[in-house]
């Protein structure tokens, strides 16, 4: 029998960027998923949807178990979403949601952790004049190296 290589948390964010490149060239959207390493393998597990504050609630304490109980040793968690960034010099206005913000930003946000560290990515999603996707852009924004909410810390101290 074959011993499983664990996968790095860099190798398990290259494969969530070609999950999010495959989805979005398919079906237009990126379903929310987890991709995570366990003794026993990887482990991929996408809910049902994220249609209101209790689904994202619920996927954030199930990822959160099935690290637990996988002895997960690296995760990321992949979501597609929307951002706003203050401009240079000024101070982000909170006042409005970013799903209601004139200059928002449709990205998938990919973040993923170990017991060691964290690492997060940003991939501003680019589409063509009629809205078909065209691709991923570089985050040209601030270094993400903070990283709080709901779908943070998933893995046990």
């Amino acid at each position: 029998m074959r011993q499983h290589q664990p996968a790095s948390l860099d190798e398990l964010l290259a494969l969530a960027q070609g999950y999010a490149e495959f989805a979005m060239r398919n079906i237009g959207h990126v379903p929310p998923a987890l991709l995570a390493e366990s003794p026993s393998g990887l482990i991929h597990f996408v809910p049902d949807s994220l249609k209101d504050e209790r689904a994202k609630d619920n996927l954030a304490n199930t990822a959160r178990l099935i690290c637990v109980g996988y002895e997960v040793t690296a995760a990321v968690l992949v979501l597609e979403a929307w951002m706003k960034m203050a401009k240079p010099g000024e101070t982000l206005d909170m006042t409005e949601p970013p799903s209601e913000a004139f200059d928002r930003r449709e990205v998938v946000m990919l973040t993923g952790e170990t017991v060691q560290h964290c690492k997060q990515m940003l991939l501003p999603i680019i589409r063509t004049d009629a809205g078909g996707f065209f691709g991923f852009g570089e985050h040209d924004g601030p270094k993400l190296d903070n990283f709080e909410g709901r779908f943070a810390q998933l893995l046990p101290p």
